[in-house]
């Protein structure tokens, strides 16, 4: 599972998680039954406090994503609530805004972002 953070999109460090699980999971790169990296293997890795993922796997774990087996770990569940279209542009977008303004503080212009996106995308 990878989890790639931000610290300056402004985007809670447990709902960056959250987002990224879910899309991960409906992109089926986690796959029903599949374990999750432990709490603190995750927080170790990714260099945060073990609460953060904690929260990040209850608040999934409520909301039908993922579920517990007790002693053995977290686990993809067999019935996501799949994103919708509406969410799945809301998370696109949020990352082309993060985007936009990181190159926007390089003097990167949007055809030359434009370029590089088509020429990395090939």
């Amino acid at each position: 599972m990878n989890i790639h953070l931000s610290q300056t999109d402004g985007i809670p460090v447990y709902l960056q998680i959250i987002n990224q699980v879910k899309q991960q999971i409906a992109s089926k790169r986690l796959v029903i039954d599949q374990e999750l990296p432990a709490i603190r293997v995750l927080a170790v890795k990714l260099l945060i406090n073990p609460n953060t993922v904690a929260r990040a796997y209850r608040e999934l774990e409520v909301a039908g994503w993922l579920y517990k087996k007790r002693g053995a770990g977290t686990f993809v569940s067999d019935n996501p609530s799949p994103l919708s279209d509406a969410e799945q542009h809301r998370i696109i977008d949020e990352k082309i805004k993060g985007l936009l303004a990181e190159a926007s503080q390089m003097n990167i212009s949007v055809n030359e972002l434009t370029n590089r996106i088509n020429e990395l995308s090939q």
